[in-house]
């Protein structure tokens, strides 16, 4: 099977998108302009919804705004949390609408994915010495898989942690937990740290798994897929 995969940046989204077909590619890049600019819109009207690091009602539209407070509300976090999950998960969606059988977007280092074919993704995280070094065997989906670094992101975060990474059935909301877990993992005990990013991680209803390294340690808990090594 071909695939067709381009890259491109619409402000602060940084998207690379993978189909099985070339009409999927732009289906990718429309959805992910038409639904910033309704965001964009409602923010405009609402600005607490960009601000808030705590969860708001949940807005009945625009559909990405919905999205991104549904996520945010079972993570416990603000709802630009879950922004670059989000947006991934609408152009996956409008690019099976428009007939892909492999539609994975990569926004920022969130992943949502649906493929009939296995698919190799990365972890990145900056200059840190595991970064691009392994990553994940996708079979199963739909996934969302997202990652957050206290060390290296260009999100706020309280954390200290090298790599959590999350999978959940859809990008939205593992974007937000991964934000929420790393949040937590900062102490200087290395094991109760892990611990307690897991904990965490475990107790947000739909996250299916999480990955944590920290100062040198990696804990794992729940459904991960098969770890891999990427070559330089």
């Amino acid at each position: 099977m071909t695939l067709f995969k381009d890259a491109f940046q619409l402000k602060e989204t940084k998207c690379t998108v993978i189909a099985d077909k070339p009409e999927g590619i732009q289906t990718a890049k429309y959805s992910i302009k038409r639904h910033r600019r309704s965001l964009e819109a409602y923010i405009k009207t609402n600005p607490n919804f960009l601000d808030t690091l705590e969860p708001v009602p949940v807005p009945t539209a625009p559909l990405v705004a919905k999205l991104m407070a549904e996520a945010a509300e079972n993570a416990n976090v603000g709802p630009m949390a879950a922004v670059a999950g989000v947006l991934a998960d609408l152009a996956v969606r409008d690019m099976l609408r428009a007939g892909c059988k492999v539609a994975v977007v990569e926004n920022g280092g969130e992943i949502s994915a649906v493929s009939n074919k296995p698919i190799d993704v990365a972890v990145a995280a900056g200059d840190e010495p595991l970064s691009k070094r392994f990553g994940f065997r996708l079979t199963e989906f739909p996934i969302g898989v997202a990652t957050s670094s206290g060390r290296f992101s260009h999100a706020l975060s309280f954390g200290d942690a090298e790599v959590v990474t999350v999978f959940c059935k859809n990008a939205g909301l593992a974007d937000a937990a991964a934000t929420v877990v790393c949040n937590v993992v900062k102490c200087d005990d290395s094991q109760a740290a892990i611990q307690k990013g897991i904990n965490e991680a475990l107790s947000i209803q739909g996250v299916e798994g999480v990955l944590i390294i920290y100062k040198g340690l990696t804990g794992t808990a729940g459904k991960i897929p098969q770890i891999i090594k990427i070559e330089p």
